[in-house]
């Protein structure tokens, strides 16, 4: 489909999205931009990129331009990338938050070649290194503000994503962070929350690995996560991380109720209630 797409940012989600399009044959060749030179390199001698560029250069020789870098970062690079591009490049961020960045380049002459995405998926690990194979198949992806984007360079994306086995979503950007913040974005800082608790009680490291089960480690395997890229994502989504925050704290204090008035019965209740989540989830 492309003979050159430009990765901007080679880690785990631009890593995973080249490799995706290497093995649906979608690229002839792919350009990794970095800010790391270590990194740019990593993703080189793994086969993520096929060349090493500037930005500049990157964006001149490429039919499509793939944004995956921490979402505070992405303002300035991608006007920087819209400044630069023809009426025939399509340019496409895979960003944690919407709004922001959307908001950010609303006015500019070339919003149209630009279509807001984000892929429902990650894991809790970063860097070239962290980049899988299909990746974003079996999940979804949220298309924002498609009305904004050229039909055109709308269909391209979605059919790309479509091809890497995505089910589409599409949203404005301010639903999107709303949603995000529920179903992502909490789940990383109580994560986060739970590791420093654990960490600040048990003062003995060994006694966490010995005892730590299959639950713990579930539980708080995404405070593995990057802080280079979830503090952006939190601070830019910061009035729906933190309605959801009080949400979450105010569930915590009614368990936190029950254990010291004894109300066993509330606290079945409580838990019974959470079951219902299985309809969701199953």
């Amino acid at each position: 489909m492309f003979n050159t797409v430009a990765i901007v940012g080679v880690g785990l989600i631009g890593g995973s999205f080249s490799l995706a399009l290497k093995d649906q044959k979608l690229v002839k060749k792919v350009l990794g931009v970095s800010r790391s030179g270590a990194t740019a390199q990593k993703a080189l001698k793994l086969g993520i990129i096929d060349e090493v560029l500037s930005l500049e250069e990157a964006v001149k020789q490429s039919d499509l331009i793939y944004v995956a870098i921490p979402v505070d970062v992405t303002l300035p690079v991608m006007k920087t990338i819209l400044d630069m591009i023809r009426p025939d490049q399509i340019v496409v961020d895979a960003g944690s938050t919407k709004q922001a960045l959307c908001a950010y380049v609303a006015d500019h002459p070339n919003r149209s070649r630009f279509v807001a995405s984000h892929p429902m998926w990650g894991t809790e690990y970063s860097g070239p290194e962290a980049a899988v194979h299909n990746a974003f198949r079996g999940r979804s992806c949220v298309i924002c503000e498609r009305k904004k984007s050229d039909p055109e360079a709308l269909a391209v994306v979605e059919r790309i994503y479509s091809i890497l086995g995505m089910s589409l979503v599409n949203m404005e950007a301010e639903s999107h962070d709303i949603h995000a913040a529920y179903v992502s974005h909490i789940s990383h800082i109580t994560s986060f929350a739970l590791a420093n608790t654990v960490l600040e009680k048990e003062r003995e490291e060994d006694a966490i690995f010995e005892l730590a089960g299959g639950g713990f480690e579930s539980t708080v395997r995404l405070a593995k996560s990057s802080p280079a890229m979830w503090g952006p994502i939190f601070m830019q989504n910061r009035e729906n991380v933190l309605d959801v925050l009080n949400e979450h704290i105010m569930q915590l204090r009614k368990f936190k109720s029950c254990l010291e008035k004894e109300n066993y019965v509330y606290l079945q209740e409580l838990m019974e209630n959470a079951n219902k989540i299985r309809r969701i989830l199953e």
